[in-house]
């Protein structure tokens, strides 16, 4: 749906949704009017883009006889957002695939950048295979290219993957998932977050941070124009495992890829590559990931409302599950994972 901002002020809403979309959509018009020299009485349709929980508002931008723009507006309540417009950079110089930055203005923080479409990866999951191979194969080959790309001395990301930082996603899911969603008792989940295994991953993944990570490399954040697969949502990048990333992509909850297509993306990532990851790194980020999704999951719905995300909670709960069984860390993860399944 199309609207003007007259006909979103006109709407029914609630004071969050107001602010939420009405101060950054004044600040777009204004910037989109800046960036075209448009008129003050030119017609520009704004249509609200809801996807995502990334703190920011995103909103596509048609102005009349104009392309299509993507605003974003975004706050510094997340210190990853100051990042956007200075990684965007960064990749577009090194020629991997994001969507152009048009207009930037960190005073307003606010940017105005190309728009790829609505395609992404998760809307072709009721795709036949063949459809999504050529996709996958594009992301990997992007995904690659992240891992070859020296970014400039001066270029400052967020903290990189340290065992400091597995420590906290791992607390995430105790903190957000165990106990804010769940249910669960500080005295119940201290054993579990102090467990001696999954301390030992923290150390052992946290040992080697060289490489660039999206950081939220999953299906939403791939979008697909032409063909060809675009990364966006990039503001989280730092350096740690390669592996991370691609653990995210094949244990995305929002897909749950059957086994079977686990191991054809595999496939294509050694295609792609020529190197196959070490089965215990893979299974030790994908556990990690995994946990801080569940985490992310569990604040979204008990903190900020945001009850799309709590039917996604099952399926992540059941990929965790099946890569702990019979491991070490099945003592610590099970308890909780039972629980979800319990409330299900």
């Amino acid at each position: 749906m199309g609207l003007t901002l007259e006909k979103i002020s006109n709407l029914s809403q609630t004071n969050y949704e107001h602010n939420y979309l009405i101060m950054p959509a004044n600040t777009l018009l204004t910037a989109i009017r800046a960036y075209l020299d448009l008129a003050p009485t030119h017609s520009v349709v704004i249509e609200p883009i809801t996807k995502g929980a990334s703190g920011r508002t995103i909103i596509r931008l048609k102005p009349e006889g104009f392309p299509t723009y993507i605003g974003i507006h975004y706050t510094m309540e997340r210190a990853d957002n100051a990042n956007y417009l200075p990684v965007a950079e960064f990749l577009t110089n090194a020629k991997l695939n994001v969507p152009h930055v048009l207009y930037d203005n960190i005073g307003r923080c606010c940017a105005l950048v190309e728009d790829l479409g609505d395609q992404d990866l998760l809307s072709m999951r009721d795709e036949p295979w063949e459809v999504r191979e050529p996709v996958y194969r594009s992301t990997f080959e992007q995904l690659d290219k992240l891992f070859y790309t020296r970014p400039p001395k001066d270029l400052e990301f967020q903290p990189p993957f340290d065992p400091e930082m597995y420590v906290w996603e791992q607390d995430y899911f105790f903190d957000y998932l165990a106990e804010n969603y769940l249910g669960m008792s500080s005295v119940e989940t201290k054993p579990l977050r102090d467990h001696a295994v999954l301390k030992h991953m923290s150390e052992a993944l946290g040992a080697s941070s060289r490489h660039l990570v999206h950081r939220d490399f999953q299906s939403q954040n791939i979008i697909v124009n032409k063909g060809k697969a675009y990364l966006i949502d990039f503001q989280g990048m730092r350096r740690g495992r390669q592996e991370y990333d691609l653990a995210s992509l094949i244990y995305d909850p929002y897909m749950d890829h059957p086994s079977d297509e686990r191991e054809k993306l595999l496939d294509i990532w050694e295609d792609v590559t020529e190197e196959r990851p070490l089965d215990d790194i893979l299974s030790m980020c994908a556990i990690q990931r995994l946990m801080q999704a569940l985490g992310a999951y569990g604040n979204l719905v008990s903190n900020k409302n945001e009850e799309w995300f709590a039917q996604h909670i099952p399926t992540a709960a059941k990929l965790l599950r099946e890569l702990v069984t019979g491991a070490d860390y099945a003592e610590p993860i099970l308890p909780v994972l039972d629980l979800v399944d319990s409330q299900v």
